[in-house]
């Protein structure tokens, strides 16, 4: 089982001033290929805008506070933003957080096309994401 840091969501109530202040003052570009992958209409169809610096995204999307109940899991990944890893192996990282008694909302293929998603918390309640992307 492989991760690799992916990308860090943000969460705002004004989505294009953080786009306007993330490209502006630290030259982070647009990632033009996730807009036509994102998914809407499984319980979150707020903003959200893709940039990255070349090796790391930024996942800037709209705080929404019940995504959670709508969905009917636990982990929120839209209340304050989460930190997201890759993984090559999905099965694997969840055997190791049930091995490991940590629990974790299976979103499945929920907010972007071809990706298998779960979310839980850190010690402190940060959330993290892994997901794996379809081949």
């Amino acid at each position: 089982m492989k991760l690799k840091l992916h990308h860090l969501n943000l969460c705002s109530k004004d989505v294009p001033a953080m786009e306007n202040f993330y490209r502006d003052i630290l030259d982070l570009e647009p990632e033009p290929t996730l807009n036509a992958a994102r998914v809407k209409a499984q319980g979150y169809a707020g903003d959200v805008a893709f940039i990255s610096d070349g090796d790391i995204q930024f996942h800037l999307a709209t705080q929404d506070l019940e995504v959670g109940f709508r969905t009917g899991h636990a982990v929120n990944p839209l209340q304050q933003g989460h930190i997201a890893f890759r993984t090559d192996d999905i099965a694997a990282v969840r055997e190791r957080l049930k091995e490991k008694g940590v629990p974790f909302s299976d979103y499945g293929k929920w907010a972007m096309k071809g990706w298998d998603q779960i979310f839980f918390y850190d010690p402190d309640g940060n959330v993290i994401e892994v997901h794996q992307v379809d081949e």
